[in-house]
C-alpha cells in the first residue's frame, strides 16, 4: 500500500510554533517539554517518540503529522539536558532517568499500551524500556505493555558505535573545557558530517539544531550527556539482550552512510537480533526523519500495517 507524503519541513518558524504548541511538566522538581496530540487513555495505543543526541523532541516535526494520522495519541518529550528541558549543571543525565521521566509520562497519562519509535539515545531508553516490559511480563503485570518498537540509527551494540571525533573529545578528559568552549561556527561542519552526502542540513536547519542544543546552555553540557556511550558499554548485556529475548515486534529503520551507526552496525543487527526486520535507506546518514523524512514514514507505517494484519 503507498502511502501519501504527510511531511514538515524543519525551519525556525516551524520551531517556535512546536514550542508554543506543547506544554511543560515537572519531574521530581525538574521542568520537562513534552509535546502530544490526539487523546490518551483506555482503549486507546499511544506512539511515544524518544529522540536522539545532542537534539530533541522536534527531530520528529518532518513526520509527526503523519504519524498523528495514523495513531490516536502521540507523546514526545526532550529528555532532561535536551532541548526545551531542563539542563541542570553538576550532574549527569542517566538512562534509567530518561527511562522514568518516560513511563511517568505514560502513567499519569493511564496508557496502557504504547509502542516506541527512537533515534539514537533514544535506541538506547527504548532497550531500557523493553527490559523493563519483559521484567513486568514476567510476573504478570500488565499496568504498560510495550506493544512495539521501532528503532532509527543508534548506537545498539558498543562494539560496532564508532564514535566520531567531538564525541571522542566529550568523553575524554578534556571534556569539560570541549564543551565550554563549543560555539555555534564550530559546531555545525561538525554536526553536518553525519548526515549522508546527499541530505546535509541547509543553514536554517543547522540554526534550529544549533538553537536546541545552544538553549539555556545545553551545549555546556554536552561532556555529562554524552556519557550514555559508557553506559552502553555497562549495560550491554541487559540492553542488547533486551533486544533477543524481547517478545515486542522490531523494526529497524537505518540511514546506511551514517558513519556512527550506518551499514555496519545494521550486519551486527542482523547476526545478532532472530528474524530481524530491517529497512536500510541507503543514500541517507545519521539523522533518517529528517534527511528523508517520506522514507522514514512510510516504513514506519508498513511495519505498522503488518502488525495489524498479523493481529
Amino acid at each position: 500500500m503507498s502511502h501519501p507524503a504527510r511531511v514538515g519541513t524543519l525551519s525556525l518558524a516551524a520551531l517556535a510554533k512546536w514550542r508554543a504548541a506543547g506544554l511543560t511538566v515537572a519531574h521530581r522538581g525538574q521542568p520537562i517539554f513534552v509535546r502530544e496530540a490526539g487523546t490518551a487513555g483506555a482503549g486507546h495505543e499511544t506512539l511515544l517518540c524518544l529522540h536522539g543526541f545532542p537534539t530533541a523532541s522536534f527531530d520528529w516535526y518532518p513526520i509527526w503529522a503523519g504519524l498523528c494520522l495514523r495513531f490516536p495519541h502521540v507523546l514526545a518529550f526532550d529528555m532532561l539536558g535536551y532541548g526545551f528541558s531542563a539542563k541542570p549543571a553538576g550532574q549527569d543525565y542517566p538512562i534509567i532517568t530518561q527511562a522514568d521521566i518516560a513511563e511517568a509520562l505514560l502513567r499519569d497519562r493511564g496508557v496502557r499500551r504504547v509502542h516506541l519509535l527512537a533515534h539514537d539515545v533514544g535506541d538506547t531508553v527504548a532497550q531500557e524500556l523493553l527490559a523493563r516490559d519483559a521484567e513486568r511480563r514476567a510476573i504478570g503485570d500488565r499496568s504498560l505493555e510495550i506493544v512495539s518498537c521501532v528503532l532509527l540509527n543508534g548506537g545498539l551494540f558498543p562494539e560496532t558505535h564508532r564514535a566520531s571525533r567531538a564525541q571522542k573529545l566529550l568523553l575524554s578528559r578534556l571534556g569539560p573545557l570541549v564543551a565550554a568552549t563549543i560555539s555555534e561556527k564550530r559546531f555545525m561542519p561538525s554536526f553536518a558530517l553525519v548526515f549522508g552526502p546527499q541530505t546535509k542540513p541547509n543553514a536554517e536547519e543547522l540554526q534550529v539544531f544549533w538553537s536546541l542544543l545552544a538553549h539555556d546552555n545545553g551545549h555546556r553540557r554536552l561532556h555529562r550527556l554524552i556519557r550514555y556511550i559508557l553506559e552502553r558499554r555497562a549495560n550491554r548485556d541487559r540492553w542488547v539482550g533486551a533486544l533477543q529475548t524481547t517478545a515486542v515486534p522490531l523494526h529497524l529503520i537505518d540511514g546506511a552512510l551514517d558513519p556512527i551507526s550506518g551499514a555496519h552496525m545494521v550486519e551486527r543487527y542482523r547476526q545478532l537480533i532472530p528474524n530481524p526486520d530491517v529497512s536500510l535507506l541507503p543514500e541517507v546518514g545519521h539523522y533518517p526523519q529528517t534527511e528523508a523524512p517520506e522514507a522514514v514514514l512510510d516504513a514506519v507505517l508498513r511495519f505498522h500495517e503488518r502488525l495489524t494484519a498479523a493481529a
